[in-house]
């Protein structure tokens, strides 16, 4: 096994959810994802698919009618994007490694935005590059960027930056005159920017449909990598469907990529992909008012609690919260599955930076369960 793949670090979420595996009294929050089932019509889609037999390879970069779905998608919110930008992935995670391998090779220099997903660390680290964080700094129970370390940090030698906004786990977004800024620096550098943009819907500000994209101030030949996911915003997270805006020029040899690590994406998960684009308008816009219902129900009842610092996140599905005087998040979490039957993220899977804070996803069914889980914190914190 070559060395990178033995230093990785194993999923702290992970080991806390195993902890609480086959425990029925466990309130779980761990995972980014809903606990709603996809919507019906997305599932007839696919099932109808199977009834027409269609069981077989499909091109390795999507279905034409997926891609072109996907463009006017992505058109209807940013500036047009033809299809000859888009590739269709076997999940968001499967687009994200793509475009790490498309433009990093072994001992390139690697800038990471953290606290993050902890697979957009590992997986530059897989291809054997010199990853560097530059961590957003938390004020109160909100983080910042310092947008001039992050610009220090970009020089001619950095060959691509990771940028996740908005954030898992924090909920922090870019603005656009701080991507504007990002992108001219990265032009004057010839540095690429991946930007992870899957949570680009889930976004709570008035009189917007989605966040702030890199789509919006950059050109089609942009050295600008984009990923996406049909898990969050469309409810289909056990789908693993994704995909991938690209400069033109790179399309075809994605393609080749495509071929090599997964062939393509099933054919059946992208005729419900269609659908589910087509009748968007059914689905996202009612998830995100409730995530936000979620959320407004959530923070503030952790906000009562003593020695709990948290702010409302502006994206994502999260709450991203430190306790104060509990500085190894992963004890903690391991403690309140234990202890309180509190299944929660430990901060320090994100980052080092983030210990002795814990991340709870928000997004729950059952209002209710958000305040059975504070009662559950509120109990533990007592006897603590």
């Amino acid at each position: 096994m070559r060395q990178a793949i033995q230093n990785l670090e194993e999923s702290k979420i992970r080991e806390v959810a195993n902890a609480g595996l086959g425990r029925s009294d466990v309130l779980a929050f761990w995972f980014g994802e809903s606990d709603e089932v996809t919507p019906g019509f997305i599932r007839e889609a696919a099932i109808e698919s199977l009834r027409q037999g269609e069981t077989f390879y499909a091109h390795n970069l999507g279905l034409a009618e997926l891609r072109k779905a996907v463009a006017g998608y992505t058109s209807t919110l940013h500036p047009r994007v033809g299809t000859d930008r888009i590739a269709i992935t076997s999940s968001g995670v499967s687009a994200l490694m793509l475009a790490v391998q498309a433009v990093v090779d072994a001992g390139d220099r690697v800038v990471v935005v953290t606290p993050v997903w902890p697979n957009l660390v590992a997986q530059p680290k897989i291809m054997g590059a010199d990853v560097r964080r530059v961590s957003l700094r938390p004020r109160g129970g909100a983080w910042t960027l310092d947008l001039q370390a992050l610009l220090e940090a970009v020089t001619p030698a950095t060959r691509l930056l990771v940028v996740n906004a908005p954030n898992n786990p924090t909920g922090w977004t870019l603005s656009r005159d701080e991507q504007q800024a990002i992108l001219d620096h990265c032009r004057k550098t010839g540095t690429w920017i991946l930007a992870d943009e899957v949570y680009e819907r889930l976004y709570y500000e008035e009189g917007t449909r989605c966040a702030p994209s890199f789509l919006d101030v950059a050109a089609p030949e942009d050295r600008l990598i984009v990923a996406h996911s049909f898990s969050k915003s469309f409810l289909m997270t056990g789908w693993r469907l994704g995909w991938l805006v690209m400069p033109p020029e790179l399309t075809h040899h994605m393609g080749k990529l495509l071929e090599f690590n997964t062939s393509c994406a099933s054919t059946f998960t992208q005729r419900a992909a269609v659908v589910a684009l087509q009748r968007t308008d059914e689905v996202t816009p009612r998830v995100v008012a409730h995530l936000k219902t979620c959320r407004d129900t959530l923070v503030p009842m952790l906000q009562g609690l003593p020695r709990v610092l948290v702010e409302p996140a502006r994206g994502g599905m999260y709450a991203f919260f430190r306790l104060d005087g509990f500085d190894d998040s992963l004890d903690v979490a391991k403690r309140l599955v234990r202890e309180a039957g509190l299944g929660l993220a430990p901060g320090n899977a994100f980052s080092p930076e983030a210990q002795g804070w814990l991340r709870w996803c928000f997004a729950s069914r059952d209002v209710s369960r958000l305040g059975q889980g504070v009662e559950r914190l509120q109990g533990w914190l007592a006897k603590n």
